[in-house]
């Protein structure tokens, strides 16, 4: 893929990665025409990562061949050889059919490849196949072309990105059988029937009068239920309100293997509600084992609660405050509105200063009359904090007494992952904090223990979320 950054580390390229499919993922937003979900993500794929080409096909009705429904980059037409491909056939229909990725950076040196002279003459080496899998089955098949070897971070990234595609066009298909059958509902009925049909042994308690709502929504709840199945859910309520419907449900677990397991188990819907203006939250109460899940979702015509635009420049930034933001129970506006709160890292040209979050080093003030300063210390409960105030057209500062007051890290930890943030390697650590490279490896090993992190953008994500990196 695309080197445009040869002296970022890993961390900050993977980085790069998140947030280049970020901006694809947002593309989806709103759309439920499966065939314009499939091309804009295409498009994506060669616009943001440099593909020669990108395409998708999408599993039919009878489960026995799969039709090309996007293609983009050096070929864009759907009527040719690979048109439609029976399921078990080629590459992508052994991808169907037994769900594997494959990945490969010698595509002319495969022995499945049809056309070795092709792939020699347009210069292919780098191929990736993914299964696009929802509800535990297969329906379509994601692949990518490149002139180029796909890095590590592409590959990690694009896993990813499959599964909000998947959940995407998911979505897109289940409507799509709904308006055929003229009605907004299920064929099995109401929400509430659904959801208990789904959960089984747990009694279900509505509260409120159940309402029409779309099937992406629909399928969300249905999602999260699947999931508070399998964390002995023991209670659960159903709410519909004027502006939203949400879930509040209790789960325990006997054995949690590490203190965010609830929230964890979320993940992959996490971005999918984000998208549709919603908020899922896991409050741990006393035990460990209990924990609240609260979901809302509101009605297409409404938003919950405050919104908040990230416009960042620094991919770094733009990550870490749209995590921010997502722990602070804050609605991610996508589209440009001088009347919503913008956190950014540079000044942009029309907005509002007043209404501006503006993050700012450690070692610099902000410019005066911007609405609120933000660093790599805010804190979720800092960051709406300043939105509330923002939006009530007040200015914020950091209160002393909301830092937090238990840090595990030393300074050296603070600065080194600062310094990770910023795309340094362990050599230029070294050298720019004039120790040893061991030292800073030795360093890294005690962030990731007293984190609990596996791997340095975790570390960084964690400390960062929490308040560590005071300076």
């Amino acid at each position: 893929m695309p080197d445009e950054t040869p002296q970022l580390s890993h961390l900050t390229g993977l980085l790069f990665e998140l947030q280049r499919a970020n901006e694809i993922a947002q593309r989806l937003s709103g759309c439920l025409e499966p065939e314009e979900i499939a091309r804009r993500v295409t498009d994506g794929l060669v616009e943001k990562f440099d593909c020669a080409f990108a395409r998708i096909w999408l599993v039919e009705a009878d489960r026995t061949a799969l039709k090309l429904v996007a293609s983009s980059g050096l070929y864009t037409r759907l009527d040719g050889s690979f048109a439609r491909v029976p399921m078990g056939a080629f590459k992508v229909g052994k991808i169907a059919q037994y769900c594997i990725p494959f990945l490969s950076n010698q595509l002319a040196e495969e022995s499945w490849v049809k056309d070795r002279e092709w792939a020699l003459h347009q210069k292919i080496s780098g191929f990736a196949g993914y299964p696009l899998v929802a509800d535990g089955k297969v329906i379509g098949v994601l692949v990518s072309f490149s002139q180029r070897p796909m890095a590590a971070e592409f590959l990690q990234v694009l896993q990813g990105l499959c599964t909000t595609v998947a959940v995407s066009l998911e979505n897109a298909l289940l409507h799509q059988r709904q308006l055929s059958s003229q009605g907004f509902f299920h064929s099995s009925g109401f929400l509430s029937e659904q959801l208990a049909s789904v959960l089984k042994t747990t009694q279900l308690i509505l509260v409120g009068t159940e309402r029409p709502i779309v099937p992406s929504l629909v399928y969300l709840f249905l999602r999260v239920a699947e999931t508070l199945n399998t964390l002995q859910c023991s209670y659960c309520q159903l709410n519909y309100s004027a502006n939203y419907i949400g879930l509040d449900a209790m789960v325990t677990c006997e054995s949690p293997n590490q203190p965010d397991w609830a929230a964890t188990a979320f993940s992959e819907l996490t971005f999918a509600i984000t998208c549709l203006g919603g908020t899922l939250h896991t409050l741990t109460g006393t035990s460990q084992n209990v924990v609240q899940v609260l979901l809302k979702l509101p009605y297409p015509t409404c938003l919950l609660g405050l919104q908040v635009r990230i416009q960042c420049q620094s991919s770094v930034l733009q990550l870490a405050f749209t995590q921010l933001a997502h722990l602070a129970g804050l609605t991610l506006y996508l589209e440009e509105n001088l009347d919503i709160p913008l956190i950014t890292d540079t000044f942009i040209q029309g907005q509002p200063i007043a209404f501006t979050l503006l993050v700012v080093p450690d070692d610099q003030t902000a410019p005066l009359g911007v609405g609120a300063a933000l660093d790599l210390s805010t804190t979720p409960s800092q960051l709406r904090s300043a939105v509330e105030a923002v939006t009530q057209r007040k200015s914020w500062q950091h209160a002393a007494s909301e830092q937090i007051a238990t840090n595990p890290l030393t300074q050296s930890e603070q600065k080194i992952l600062v310094l990770l943030g910023q795309g340094l390697r362990d050599r230029d650590i070294a050298s720019h904090l004039c120790v040893s490279e061991s030292t800073i490896k030795f360093h890294i090993r005690n962030i990731l223990v007293k984190s609990k992190a596996k791997t340095r953008l975790q570390a960084l994500y964690l400390s960062i979320v929490k308040g560590w990196l005071n300076g």
